[in-house]
């Protein structure tokens, strides 16, 4: 079993067309990370579902599409395997049960709408986590990523079993316990598509680092934003 009390069963090998990793619940029953996984585990921890583990550079993701939304591996537009250029160096993944609405104008950003993807988690914690492993975390801040002008939240968190999770609660603490980390990873998602020959990501907020209550209640929005939404009806 993985972080919580959901299981993965794999079909196929990494780095293939075929591979898919589901997530599993009671007696293996075949469940959804994106809609079977509470949100909300109380009011100040909650699930990160792990896409793509530190250290590595396929691009996996949560396919919303499809059935049961397993974890695949992103294809480029030519319809080949999807890998960063360099490694990833935090925990990467996604929050059940939230949606960037496409149509919906978030405060402080004029003119831009959601992705249409859930909300995507920065875990900046020192274990290396599981393809679909899904863990505690805590909230701590939150990037508002601008990627082909459409916006891509990037919530900041930390497993809630890493040795430095007592010692953070907001975005401030991030720079006094891992000096300069705020600035890695603003300046990773700024300029990973570069060597693809893409424009540099822009932020929204003047690039800053929101605090753990702005992330938090866009939190709440996107899973208000989801469960308004006839997303969850899709099986």
């Amino acid at each position: 079993m993985s972080g919580l009390k959901y299981g993965v069963y794999q079909v196929g090998s990494k780095y293939t067309f075929k591979y898919s990793v589901y997530a599993t619940g009671k007696r293996t029953k075949l469940v959804s990370f994106w809609h079977d996984v509470p949100l909300s585990l109380s009011q100040d921890l909650w699930s990160f579902v792990a896409e793509i583990p530190k250290g590595s550079c396929a691009k996996m993701e949560v396919a919303t599409d499809e059935p049961l939304t397993p974890i695949k591996q992103d294809l480029t537009r030519g319809g080949a395997l999807r890998f960063y250029p360099s490694r990833i160096h935090w925990n990467y993944g996604m929050l059940p049960q939230t949606w960037e609405d496409p149509t919906h104008q978030w405060p402080g950003l004029p003119g831009l709408s959601g992705d249409g993807d859930p909300l995507d988690v920065i875990e900046i914690g020192r274990k290396r986590c599981k393809i679909g492993g899904v863990y505690k975390v805590k909230v701590l801040g939150a990037f508002a990523l601008i990627d082909d002008g459409e916006v891509d939240w990037k919530i900041l968190a930390i497993r809630c079993d890493d040795e430095a999770a007592d010692l953070l609660n907001d975005v401030h603490d991030v720079d006094v316990l891992f000096p300069g980390e705020l600035k890695r990873i603003h300046d990773w998602f700024r300029d990973y598509k570069v060597p693809d020959g893409k424009p540099r990501n822009a932020y929204g907020f003047q690039g800053k680092a929101q605090d753990a209550a702005t992330a938090k209640h866009v939190i709440k929005q996107a899973h208000e934003l989801y469960k308004n939404s006839r997303i969850q009806n899709v099986r």
